[in-house]
Parts: structure tokens; sequence; C-alpha cells
């Protein structure tokens, strides 16, 4: 029994070290490096969440074995067990690495779907691990790559959905026909904003706060409009009508000052672009005009109409131009009347 007890105390002293390692100093230092504003130092210790307790154990374990009374061939198998649960958490916390500044990167980069590539990212590195662990732990790595590549074309042919969605996913990223954060309509009259393309769906939020999932293959084929491109800015257009007595000048004058006045409120850096109005049809009961006015983006639209028919119908009251409504004059010749009496 004597035999035993320093293995024990190899075992609990790695299990007390890994508490006190997770519980103050690691939660400590993560608190002091996190006020201190490191880039990237609050990935790292995500990534590192849970493993110090992990590794203090496994070296604890190991010292065990090393010390223990057991058979050789035991004492292998139980080093096998170890080195390969080491080399797993590794992988893990690399994985969390990879995925964790690619996200940082491509959120730096407007526009791009961050949960593609950061997946494609982290299974690379699970792959790269994978192999890495099988040759440490002495299998021979070279067999199970060419079986996957023989055996590469079933599971094309059996996933050939999941591979024409991951493939059309790829294709919208680098194309950047659509990206994270565009205002799409889609042609079956569907729209809102992207908020995601993953490795199957692209999923865009409507402004009634419903999601749709597009799979990504119909999305790269289908016809839409993109308003964010070329560029997020957009033409607000509204059609007026005044009256036939009205002062032309007077009416482009007043409309263009109540369009300035709502472009300074939602778009003041847009001011350069000043609203302009053109006459366009004498109508049956008005002359009729569009007003043609810079917004910030699609959505935009909504609160510029708002805000300019407000503003326009008081100050065409204050400047007493009149909006007419429908109205039609009946000319009844005399003869029809004494016909009619």
């Amino acid at each position: 029994m004597m035999q035993w007890i320093l293995p024990v105390v190899f075992v609990l002293a790695g299990l007390l070290a890994g508490i006190i390692a997770e519980k103050f100093f690691f939660k400590k230092l993560k608190t002091f490096v996190l006020k201190t504003k490191i880039p990237g130092s609050e990935l790292i210790f995500l990534s590192l969440h849970r493993m110090t307790f992990i590794w203090f154990v496994l070296a604890g374990f190991s010292a065990a074995v090393l010390s223990a009374p057991i058979k050789p061939d035991i004492a292998t198998v139980l080093h096998k067990i170890v080195t390969i649960v080491i080399l797993y958490s590794v992988t893990i916390v690399l994985a969390r690495l990879t995925a964790g500044f690619v996200n940082l990167f491509i959120t730096r980069s407007e526009g791009v779907s961050a949960s593609l590539i950061s997946n494609i990212a982290k299974t690379a590195v699970f792959v790269l691990g994978s192999l890495i662990l099988l040759q440490t732990v002495g299998v021979e790595i070279t067999p199970i790559i060419t079986t996957l590549g023989i055996s590469g074309l079933a599971v094309g042919l059996a996933l050939k959905d999941t591979l024409e969605n991951l493939f059309a996913g790829f294709y919208l990223l680098i194309s950047k026909q659509v990206r994270t954060g565009d205002y799409v309509k889609l042609a079956d009259s569907h729209e809102g904003y992207v908020i995601d393309i993953s490795w199957r769906n692209t999923t865009i939020r409507e402004l009634s706060n419903n999601v749709i999932i597009v799979p990504n293959c119909k999305l790269s084929s289908a016809i839409f409009i993109n308003y964010h491109l070329p560029v997020k800015e957009i033409t607000l257009t509204l059609n007026v009508g005044v009256d036939y007595e009205s002062d032309l000048e007077q009416v482009e004058r007043v409309t263009v000052e109540v369009a300035k006045e709502v472009m300074a409120e939602i778009a003041p850096q847009l001011i350069a672009n000043e609203p302009y109005i053109r006459f366009h049809k004498f109508g049956d009961f008005s002359i009729d005009f569009t007003l043609y006015m810079r917004v910030n983006e699609f959505f935009d639209q909504r609160i510029g109409r708002h805000l300019f028919i407000k503003k326009l119908h008081k100050r065409y009251q204050e400047e007493g131009i009149k909006i007419p409504f429908p109205a039609r004059e009946l000319y009844i010749p005399e003869n029809a009347a004494k016909l009619e009496n």
C-alpha cells in the first residue's frame, strides 16, 4: 500500500493545482489582461476555458503513472491515453482560437459572413489535429487519407445537395453579390436584411422581424435586387400633384426647401446631393411632378416619406399651394336640358 501513496499524492496534487489555477490564478490573470485591453486576449482566454484544469489533472495523472508500481504494458497504454487527451484538448484550443480570430478578422471586413468561413476553418483544424493525433499514437494515416480520397466520390454523391449549397455559399461570398447587412428583394417579393450566410442557407430578416431561410444554391441562381449595391445610398422618389393655378416656380422652390429640411434630419452627410423635382404630366385635375431625394439606405425611405409628407403639407398650407383632389365638371348643353324637361 505504501507504494501507492506517491501516485495518489500526484493525482490529488494535479486536481488541487487545476482547481487553484482555474479559480484563482487564471481568473485574476484574465481580469488583468482584459483591463489592459491586449489585442486578442479575450479570445485566448475563451479558448483556454477549462483547459488549464484538464492539463494540470493530466500532468498529475501522468506523474502518478510513472511512479506507480504497474506493469510496463499497462503504463504504455495509460501514457497513450494521456497523450490522446492532451492532443485532443490542444486541438480544441487551436480550433477555438482559429474560429475566434477568423471571426475577428472577418467582422472588420464589412459585409462578409463570418459563420461559413469560421466553421470551415474550425473543421480544418479538427481534421488536421485528428490526423496528427493518429500519427502520434502509431496509427498510419496514409491508408486513411487514401481511403478518404477513394470514398470521396461516393460521399460527394451522397451529399450532393449539401456540397452544392456549400460551394454556392462560397460563390456568393467571393462574388460579393450578397453580403451580410445588405437589403435584398427576391423575385417572389420576399425582402429583408441578410444576417448570415452559412454552409447551407442564407438567412434574411424581414422588416417585420420574421426570418426567411433560403438555400444558397437557390439564392445564387435567383433574380433579386440588392439595394446596397453598388452603394447603400438610395434615391427616394415621391409623386406629388399641385393645382393648375399654382406658381410652378414657387412650387419647385418650396418643395426643394422642405426636402432639404428632411435630409438635414435623416441624412445630413448627403446634403451635398441636393434634392430636385421634375414636372412630368398635365393630369386630369393637377400638374404632376416627382421629387428625387437621397437617403442613407433602403429602410430610410419610410421615415423620409413620413417626414416629407408632413412637412410639405404644412408648408403648402402656409404658402397657399393647393394639392387638389379628383374633381370633374359636367357641362350640360342648354338644348339637352330642354329635351329632358
